[in-house]
């Protein structure tokens, strides 16, 4: 699956044929043109370039896509490819420019723009939008996700705790396994430590080591499944749950223990907060208990009440009660955008600071979202046929949203406005658009502290 000239759609083989007489430079632009969130945060493409484009077109590759082409029934630009081989050893003559990644864009403006670089390659530019495409709109939707939990999230301890310490942390990856592949996993998994340290997805670990040099990008604790609780049978539960102290506990350490597996309210009640009680409280880390099951607006308040009434709690500067710090919870089941507000509401009409919850999201953060939570889209914006550039743009009556921008587009910021204008409008102004790729070559690439604390600013 490594051939980049099959990394298409099958309709874009015959594009080739389809360009005007001597068209010599096509220019294409990415944007969101809306969508669920009002900005983006621009993230994942130095992923692709690393992983694809660094790598040069071989004459297998050509072979083996001519084959294919041919058996399924579309042209193959034989000749074209082969000249990409021979005069740029087989790397892509093309510049991409783009938005420095991890800073955040209102949706309606160029995130990214590819031009061919050859003026005999003019076909390639759209040619690649399919795998481009795919590999901006993916990670940037994740991460924006992310930052809207963030800013729900921080925005409720803001009122509820006496301060942010801890924020990095609230909520944790739990997605990996509800991916379509390892590389969805790894993006979207990179794209929500943008904002986040907490993750068990080790996929976007490696990735975020491998594209962008992070030391370490996230961080987990040892945590209990079903199936090593269920595994001392229903008469041990207590036996399991001692077990995870003494193998976890300790000063300064954490260990997280799923709680539903048969009664979370005799959990609760009478093993964590009876027989286990005293371990609890001199361990010298923090238990986080885990209830995986139930309506998580209801059950959340009434965990972190029950656990007060065994551990007691004390109340902050903003008056808001707080478990003591060797206990904590995390919910993890039925967790999106939403619930997590939902859950936040409930708990503060009660009384009970943010402090006492961590969050844990799966599919509904990596794998429930589409190239239509954003409206991505990649358009061919203009033209050069012979000595003349010309717009080329989209305008359908049947839906205004889709009509596309004309010309060389630049982004240019104004404090924290941004704005697109055409390339030759830019009057002395600065194009934060960059370039980040020519003709096989990464320019500008960014490591993993800067696309953070962009994301974060």
């Amino acid at each position: 699956m490594r051939n980049l000239i099959l990394n298409t759609d099958s309709y874009k083989t015959s594009h080739f044929l389809q360009y005007p007489a001597d068209t010599r430079f096509i220019s294409s632009y990415i944007e969101s043109r809306g969508g669920a969130y009002p900005e983006t945060v621009f993230f994942g493409l130095q992923a692709f370039l690393k992983e694809y484009l660094s790598r040069p077109i071989t004459t297998a590759d050509i072979d083996e896509a001519d084959t294919l082409c041919r058996a399924h029934g579309v042209p193959f630009n034989r000749t074209g490819w082969e000249y990409i081989r021979d005069a740029y050893q087989g790397y892509l003559p093309i510049e991409i420019e783009a938005a420095p990644e991890g800073t955040v864009v209102p949706t309606g403006n160029v995130l990214a723009q590819v031009v061919n670089t050859d003026p005999n390659c003019a076909w390639l530019s759209s040619y690649i939008e399919t795998a481009l495409l795919r590999a901006v709109w993916y990670p940037t939707t994740v991460a924006t996700r992310a930052r809207a939990c963030r800013g729900i999230i921080k925005g409720v301890m803001s009122q509820t705790s006496d301060s942010l310490d801890g924020l990095d942390f609230k909520l944790h990856d739990f997605g990996a396994r509800g991916t379509s592949s390892e590389e969805t996993a790894a993006l979207g998994g990179m794209a929500h430590l943008l904002s986040f340290a907490g993750t068990d997805n080790l996929s976007a670990i490696v990735a975020a080591r491998r594209y962008y040099q992070a030391d370490m990008a996230g961080f987990s604790i040892p945590a209990a499944e079903h199936s090593t609780m269920t595994s001392w049978g229903r008469d041990h539960e207590a036996a399991a749950y001692a077990n995870m102290l003494e193998q976890f506990g300790g000063e300064g350490r954490m260990v997280a223990v799923v709680s539903d597996s048969y009664d979370l309210w005799n959990a609760i009640d009478n093993l964590w907060g009876d027989t286990l009680r005293e371990q609890v409280i001199h361990n010298g880390g923090t238990l986080v208990v885990r209830p995986d099951s139930g309506e998580p607006v209801a059950i959340v308040p009434e965990v972190i009440e029950r656990l007060m009434a065994r551990f007691g709690f004390t109340t902050n500067r903003k008056g808001y009660r707080v478990l003591p710090p060797f206990v904590r919870v995390i919910q993890g089941d039925g967790i999106n955008t939403d619930s997590i507000a939902a859950i936040l509401a409930a708990m503060t009409a009660r009384g009970l600071s943010a402090d006492n919850i961590a969050f844990g999201m799966g599919a509904e953060l990596l794998q429930k979202l589409n190239r239509d939570t954003q409206k991505f889209a990649m358009k061919a914006s203009a033209i050069q046929v012979g000595e003349q550039w010309r717009d080329i743009y989209k305008d359908p009556i049947t839906d205004p949203g889709k009509r596309s921008k004309r010309g060389r587009l630049a982004l240019i910021r104004d404090g924290d406005r941004f704005s697109t204008v055409r390339a030759e409008a830019l009057a002395g102004r600065t194009n934060e658009l960059r370039t980040v790729f020519r003709n096989g070559d990464l320019i500008n690439t960014v490591d993993w502290p800067t696309v953070c604390q962009r994301a974060r600013a």
